[in-house]
């Protein structure tokens, strides 16, 4: 008896969030080994935490918590062995490079370009918001960087990531990384594993 196809699984992240950055570093050796596609969905939490009344970052509204977050963050990319510089500004605009990453996302290299971001901001403490930094991710990739972000600036891709951001909020993500497995949300780097234990499952984990 072949076994049960594995649910589908999304994987929504914010660049700026270090919590993301983790996750997308560990989650494709990780999926190979479930047998699970993770789809990755850019979007940004700025427009999710002013609807829940926050005008910036919990992490910088809640210094206590941010300052542990800093640390947790230093522990993990040593944990991990994953290489990681305080950015110099943080949390970093990155709504060029979500729109760009939303052009991508289910373009073979969207994938590599999500990373190289990633990699930008929380290894080389680049402005992931500058259009010539973005450029060179892309003509690191073999892409055509000035007119993916003249794409990106378009009133078409604005819109595009509005409705991102909206899909999010009906999905009731409040965080990054949110791993959606069916209607099953598992929130955080740490619930990876879990996200892609469920879905591996198959159909038997909706029973």
């Amino acid at each position: 008896m072949s076994a049960s196809p594995a649910l589908p699984c999304e994987m929504w992240f914010d660049f700026a969030s270090p919590y993301s950055y983790f996750a997308i570093e560990r989650i494709e050796p990780l999926a190979r080994q479930a047998g699970v596609r993770v789809a990755l969905r850019p979007f940004l939490l700025g427009p999710i935490f002013q609807a829940q009344g926050w005008n910036d970052s919990p992490f910088r509204l809640f210094p206590g918590k941010g300052a542990y977050m800093m640390r947790d963050i230093a522990r993990l990319a040593d944990k991990y062995g994953i290489g990681y510089q305080r950015p110099s500004q943080f949390p970093r605009m990155s709504v060029l490079s979500a729109r760009v990453a939303l052009l991508g996302q289910d373009q073979p290299w969207g994938r590599n370009f999500c990373r190289a971001v990633f990699r930008a901001n929380f290894v080389d403490d680049l402005d992931i918001q500058d259009q010539d930094v973005v450029a060179a991710l892309l003509d690191g990739l073999a892409q055509d960087g000035p007119a993916l972000i003249e794409q990106a600036c378009r009133e078409s891709t604005k819109e595009a990531l509005r409705r991102q951001v909206d899909r999010a909020r009906e999905l009731g993500i409040f965080g990054a990384p949110s791993l959606m497995v069916g209607s099953e949300m598992f929130w955080g780097n740490d619930r990876l594993e879990d996200a892609l234990q469920w879905a591996a499952r198959g159909p038997a984990a909706q029973a």
